[in-house]
């Protein structure tokens, strides 16, 4: 256990930098006259300018300074309001505030019971392990309300967490017990990416993250020899440093051309039939698809050439460049983001098999490998502080993407892993941590599902689109106003994050909100447990510094922690898990599978019976082709300047816009089409709705496709219409709400299509940041 500290400042008081960390970084910072300051941790090779979002943050006008309560809701009551999202806000007292809400929770669980609430949360709103929201409202609805219903999965990996189950086992086993990046730097050969691995993506965890080591690591591998190829259509998805191939494709057909990598592989007989014997069951099933004696079609490179837009040589080629060599496949996060988003994760375990590459050191499959920072790294070997959440009494649940089915169907019944299922008719909807205007599609009816609750509740520290839906704004801290404990199961430094600033206007922390009301619901012990927020810090210490003394290493107690400036844990060896054992010897370690071996034809979800997911990989056509109406396909990815949708308003974020507004990406060819220069402002739209944004012009994007990421806070230019154009570029006002399949329902807001033209108006104001 080696120490990392933070620096001192050479020119002033030891104190002045205190130690923090967050989602995109560990750093230290101080706050002197007005002004932040914030310094990346030493240690990080690769700082992330997200960190730099902070200064314009934390006091900006965007914050929210004292509890509001929604004018119809206050004069009225609760119920269904179409006025949410159109009202004005009153400011009340915290008292006001707490009392009328405790009473409208007694209300509701007295009435409907518990499962009539829905607790929503991301679990994004801090890196602190005690503050974090959704294991904080989480605790509060199930000790002082009985319970609540709850979500499942997650919109980045909804397909695929479903999926990979029946098919590979444990998910952390083949995300986070796999594949490391130091395999990758001193073994992998050809490194095959699918949707690629961007940086902006792979510089992010939840619990923070100190080292920052996915550019270093490629840059390691290209030296040694290894070759990268990136399949998709934006070539930004892999950095400059891995040198690498780019297949420009078609965006969602990666199943497609996997099938006819496959087939050149079998028809050449380039595939590893000794692996698939003693590792894998189905694949004399599966086969018969593949070669056409199932459908008449074979799934060669000619078939998959116009599907792909990917010429047939190069496909055939790059399969005979996989033979003999330590290949690792690996699939994005993106590619399970859209409809039938469960079959390139399966048929990427195909593909991995087929080369017989699974279990070996930088080979086999790499499912999500940068998608996000904590994947690709070495496991702590000491518990993590956690706080506990109680226990849930109502079983209920729905995927977390179906939030606006559940809302307008009440009662109605969907499939979902092989059951049927019936949405709840819920009252009262409970929001902390995460910002549904931004994960969500569809924004528009999103909207009408918010509507039909009696009461929207939302803490805040600023104001989103979502907290000017709710009926209830509770203004939280930020996490550079409180202190709490830093870290991640998969990165080693532990952090006592220090407050910097002091709360901004009336803002609290989400434990003295739900303290208060637990108190009005005569919960208040069973939620504190009578713990101080210090108190609790030293408690969720504990368990960490008695696995340090188990192990024989230094264990500082809690004081000495929390005066410090953190330290590394110790780390498990790098032995690849689970699959490395599996590799080795299938009987004496098999899978968590139905059948202990890798499912290329799983009987469990073939019995299911859903055409849209099938009992093997399989192509099942383009789910929203582009048209007359919408001739472009349209990439809705994650942000590079900011977490989602997190500080939008911060100064990192605010740089990369132009005039204000979020910035689109389309091929020059696609632009003098419609006479857009590079610059302008555009108008995105489809049959969903319509949002502005500047454009730039590139040659690394596939002609046909407009890229415009996810993160722009929800921006109408009338609240009042039906389908108002968002005037800063939230893309969710033209994506699809609906579910990858009956299986899995995740999300689908990776892909949609629309048209695109030059817009020439007046340009309406920006008032997203505007205070209520």
């Amino acid at each position: 256990m080696s120490s990392t500290l933070f620096p001192r400042d050479p020119a002033g008081p030891e104190a002045e930098f205190v130690p923090h960390t967050s989602h995109w970084g560990a750093f230290s910072a101080r706050w002197m006259e007005g002004q932040l300051e914030v310094r990346p941790h030493p240690v990080d090779p690769d700082p992330n300018g997200i960190l730099q979002n902070f200064p314009a943050a934390l006091r900006h006008r965007a914050r929210v300074a004292r509890p509001m309560i929604r004018r119809g809701w206050l004069e009225q009551g609760p119920g269904p309001d179409p006025r949410r999202g159109r009202d004005e806000y009153v400011p009340v007292s915290w008292e006001k505030a707490l009392d009328l809400l405790g009473g409208e929770l007694a209300r509701v669980r007295d009435s409907y019971g518990p499962g009539a609430v829905f607790g929503g949360s991301y679990g994004w709103s801090s890196a602190g392990r005690f503050h974090h929201a959704q294991s904080q409202v989480h605790r509060f609805l199930n000790t002082a309300m009985g319970g609540y219903v709850r979500s499942v999965n997650s919109y980045s990996s909804g397909a695929s967490s479903v999926l990979v189950p029946h098919i590979v086992g444990d998910y952390e086993d083949l995300t986070k017990r796999n594949v490391t990046w130091e395999q990758v730097a001193e073994h992998s050969e050809i490194v095959l990416a699918f949707g690629g691995m961007a940086l902006k993506n792979s510089m992010i965890a939840g619990g923070g993250i100190s080292r920052h080591v996915e550019r270093g690591a490629m840059a390691r591998a290209r030296a040694r020899g290894c070759g990268f190829v990136l399949v998709g259509p934006l070539r930004a998805d892999l950095p400059d440093e891995a040198g690498a191939e780019w297949i420009s494709s078609i965006p969602g057909t990666d199943t497609a051309l996997m099938l006819a990598l496959v087939h050149t592989l079998v028809t050449e007989g380039l595939h590893d039939q000794a692996f698939l014997d003693r590792h894998t069951v189905g694949w004399a099933t599966f086969e018969r698809y593949l070669l056409g004696e199932s459908d008449n079609q074979p799934k060669d490179a000619a078939w998959a050439a116009p599907l792909t837009g990917v010429p047939a040589e190069t496909i055939v080629g790059l399969a005979r460049r996989l033979h003999g060599k330590r290949v690792l496949v690996v699939v994005s996060h993106s590619l399970q983001r859209a409809r039938f988003g469960e079959q390139p994760v399966w048929m990427g375990a195909v593909l991995a098999s087929a080369l017989g590459q699974i279990g070996l050191p930088g080979g086999g499959f790499g499912y999500a490998l940068g998608a996000i920072a904590y994947y690709g790294r070495r496991t702590n070997a000491v518990p993590m502080p956690t706080l506990p959440q109680g226990r849930n009494r109502i079983r209920d649940f729905i995927p977390v993407a179906r939030i606006a089915d559940m809302l307008l169907n009440p009662g109605g019944a969907y499939r979902y892993n092989g059951g049927t299922r019936t949405y709840p008719d819920i009252r009262l909807v409970y929001w902390a941590g995460g910002n549904p205007f931004h994960h969500h599609q569809d924004l528009d009816r999103l909207r009408q599902a918010f509507a039909r609750v009696d009461t929207l509740v939302v803490h805040e520290l600023g104001v989103t689109a979502t907290a000017r839906h709710a009926d209830f704004i509770l203004p939280c801290t930020m996490t550079l106003e409180r202190e709490d404990i830093g870290g991640n199961s998969n990165d080693p430094l532990l952090v006592p994050m220090r407050p910097v600033a002091e709360p901004f206007g009336e803002a609290r922390d989400d434990y003295a909100i739900f303290t208060d009301l637990a108190e009005r619901l005569g919960r208040r012990e069973a939620f504190t447990e009578g713990r101080s927020v210090r108190q609790w810090l030293e408690h969720l210490y504990a368990p960490t510094r008695a696995g340090l003394e188990e192990q024989g290493l230094p264990a500082p107690d809690f004081e000495t922690f929390w005066a410090g400036n953190g330290f590394d844990l110790p780390q498990q060896p790098d032995d690849g898990g689970r699959l490395r054992a599996f590799k080795a010897d299938p009987d004496k370690a098999p899978l968590p599978t139905p059948s202990g071996r890798i499912e290329i034809f799983s009987e469990t979800i073939a019995s299911f019976g859903e055409a849209s997911c099938p009992g093997h990989a399989a192509w099942l056509g383009p789910a929203n082709p582009p048209s007359a109406q919408a001739p472009l396909h349209l990439v809705a990815n994650q942000p590079a300047t900011r977490l989602h949708s997190q500080l939008d308003f911060g100064g990192h974020s605010a740089e990369a816009k132009h005039r204000g507004r979020e910035v689109a990406r389309m091929h020059p060819a696609d632009a003098a089409a419609r006479g857009i220069a590079d610059g302008d402002i555009i108008r995105l739209f489809n049959e969903r709705g319509a949002c502005l944004a500047g454009v730039r012009l590139t040659g690394d994007i596939r002609q046909g496709v407009v890229q415009l990421p996810t993160g722009a806070w929800y921006d109408p230019a009338d609240p009042a219409d039906e389908k108002p154009l968002c005037v800063h570029g939230n893309p969710n006002v033209l994506t699809r709400d609906e579910g990858t399949s009956n299986l899995a329902q995740g999300c689908t807001g990776q892909l949609t299509t629309v048209e695109v033209e030059r817009f020439n108006g007046n340009l309406p104001p920006i008032r997203a940041f505007d205070p209520l």
